[in-house]
C-alpha cells in the first residue's frame, strides 16, 4: 500500500457524504431535508462562535440554524432559510480521536443530529434512524 498519495478529505468530500445521508434517509424525511441548506466549512464563523458562547472551535462539529418544523407557524417571519453547518476539521478531529468509527459514520452521526433539530425528532426517532448506538 502507497501512502504518499493520502489526503484528508476536502470541503467536498464532505458534501458529498452528507449528500448520500439525506440520500438515504426514509422516504417520508428525505424532501424535506433537502430543503434545508447544508453548508460545510472548515470552522464556524466568529459570529457562530460568539452566539453559540464557543472559545475553541474543535468544540462544535455541526449546527443546525433554523426554526424546527415542529414550532414553525404560518405567522412566523423567515430570517432566511433553515441551514445546517457541518465542521469539517472537528469533525475530523473527533474522528481521529475516536478511532474506532469511519468517516462516513461520523459524518452521518452529526448530520442526523442536526436534522433532528430541525424536524423535532427525540432520541428514539434519532435510533431508528442513525443506527450510531448499535
Amino acid at each position: 500500500m502507497r501512502f504518499d498519495d493520502l489526503t484528508a478529505p476536502d470541503l467536498a468530500a464532505f458534501e458529498a457524504m452528507a449528500e448520500h445521508v439525506i440520500d438515504a434517509l426514509p422516504e417520508v424525511y428525505r424532501d424535506a431535508a433537502r430543503q434545508v441548506v447544508l453548508r460545510i466549512e472548515d470552522f464556524p464563523t466568529d459570529t457562530i462562535m460568539h452566539e453559540m458562547e464557543i472559545e475553541d472551535a474543535y468544540d462544535i462539529t455541526g449546527l443546525y440554524d433554523g426554526i424546527p418544523l415542529t414550532e414553525k407557524s404560518v405567522m412566523d417571519q423567515p430570517m432566511g432559510p433553515d441551514t445546517i453547518w457541518l465542521f469539517r476539521r472537528a469533525i475530523l478531529d473527533e474522528w481521529a480521536d475516536r478511532g474506532n468509527v469511519t468517516l462516513g459514520a461520523l459524518v452521518a452521526n452529526v448530520l442526523v443530529h442536526e436534522l433532528a433539530h430541525h424536524f423535532g425528532w427525540s432520541d428514539a426517532d434519532i435510533a431508528r434512524i442513525d443506527r450510531w448506538w448499535e
